[in-house]
C-alpha cells in the first residue's frame, strides 16, 4: 500500500481508551515545555535548547525496548531530513520565540498545530479533508483561542516577529509529520525516533556548542532542559509516534488541542497568572473539538466503501 493511501485509509479507525491515554499523556509532557523552555533560556543561550533537548531524547530512548532496530541505509537521508524539520529547526525556534512571545500566547499557537497539519495533510495527500474533520479542526482551535485571549489583550505580551517564528514552528512539524509516515510503517516508534533525534542532535551540535560558551550555568535550567529532553522529546515523541501509526496525522494532533490547558493551570500554578471566566469556556470548547476530531471519519468511510 503506498504512503498516501495508507494516510487516508486510517482516518476512519476508532479513537479508543489506548489512544486517549497516549494523547493525554503526551498532552501533559508537551503543555509542560513551555514552562520548561522558558526556565530554560533564563541562563542557557537559546542554540543550547535543540542540541541539550535532543542529546538528553537519545540518550532516554537509547534505554527503550526496540531502540536497537536497525535503519535500512536507504531510510537514512529522509531520517537526516526528519531530524532537521522535526527536531533542529523547531526546538531552535520556540526558545527563540520566547524570548518576546508569552508562553500562553505560544500555547495557543502550538495548539493550533491540527489546522497546519490538516493544511498540508490535504497538500501532501492531494485531497481534502472531509467537512466533518475541518469543523471539529475549526471547533478546537475556536476553543484554543478563547483560552489565550486575554494574553493576546496584552500588547506586551507577542509581537510580529515571534508569532513568524511560531507559525514555521507549526510548518515543520507538519511537514515531518506526513514525512515520516513511510518509516514509521516500517520501524519500531523509538528506533526511528531515537535516529531521528541523533539527527537532530548532530545537526544542532555547532550552534549549540557554541552557545554553551555565552551561557551561564545553573542547575535549574540544566534540570528544565534535562526534563524537556527526556520526557518531552524523548519519550513522548516516541509514543506520539505509535499514536500518529494509529490513528493518522490529523487525529494525532489531538494532544496539541490539551496543551493551552496545561500551560494555563501552571501559569497559574507556577507563575501566579490569573484565570478569568473566557479561559475555562475555551477549555470546554476545546475539549469538545478534541472529542468530535477523535470521531471516525464517515466521509472517509464512504469513500472507502465506494
Amino acid at each position: 500500500m503506498s504512503p498516501r493511501k495508507s494516510i487516508a485509509a486510517d482516518t476512519h479507525l476508532s479513537f479508543g481508551p489506548f489512544e486517549w491515554m497516549l494523547s493525554v499523556g503526551l498532552a501533559i509532557t508537551w503543555g509542560s515545555s513551555f514552562l520548561l523552555i522558558n526556565l530554560s533560556i533564563r541562563n542557557f543561550d537559546a542554540t543550547v535548547v535543540p542540541f541539550a533537548r535532543t542529546a538528553f531524547g537519545v540518550v532516554a530512548l537509547a534505554f527503550l525496548p526496540g531502540a536497537r532496530q536497525t535503519i535500512a541505509r536507504h531510510d537514512w537521508p529522509l531520517v537526516w531530513f526528519l531530524g532537521l524539520v522535526w527536531m533542529a529547526v523547531p526546538f531552535l525556534l520556540y526558545p527563540i520565540a520566547e524570548q518576546t512571545v508569552s508562553s500562553s500566547i505560544t500555547g495557543m499557537m502550538n495548539g493550533g498545530l491540527p489546522v497546519v497539519v490538516a493544511v498540508v495533510t490535504a497538500i501532501w495527500t492531494r485531497s481534502l479533508p472531509s467537512a466533518q474533520r475541518m469543523f471539529a479542526v475549526v471547533v478546537g482551535c475556536a476553543g484554543i483561542v478563547l483560552i489565550a485571549l486575554p494574553s493576546i489583550a496584552e500588547r506586551s505580551s507577542a509581537d510580529v516577529r515571534g508569532i513568524v517564528l511560531l507559525l514555521a514552528a507549526l510548518v515543520c512539524y507538519a511537514v515531518a509529520v506526513n514525512a515520516s509516515r513511510p518509516l514509521q510503517g516500517k520501524y519500531h516508534p523509538v528506533a526511528l525516533m531515537l535516529r531521528v533525534e541523533l539527527a537532530g542532535c548532530v545537526i544542532s551540535a555547532p550552534l549549540g556548542l557554541d552557545g554553551i560558551t555565552k551561557s551561564e550555568f545553573s542547575w535549574v535550567s540544566l534540570a528544565a532542559v534535562g526534563a524537556l529532553g527526556a520526557l518531552g522529546t524523548g519519550i513522548a515523541f516516541a509514543l506520539f509516534a505509535m499514536l500518529a501509526v494509529r490513528t493518522g496525522p490529523v487525529r494525532s494532533m489531538i494532544p496539541t488541542y490539551f496543551t493551552p490547558i496545561v500551560g494555563t493551570f501552571l501559569g497559574v500554578v507556577v507563575n501566579n497568572e490569573t484565570l478569568i471566566g473566557l479561559s475555562l469556556i475555551g477549555m470546554l470548547i476545546v475539549i469538545i473539538g478534541a472529542w468530535l476530531t477523535s470521531r471516525p471519519d464517515v466521509g472517509a468511510k464512504l469513500k472507502a466503501v465506494v
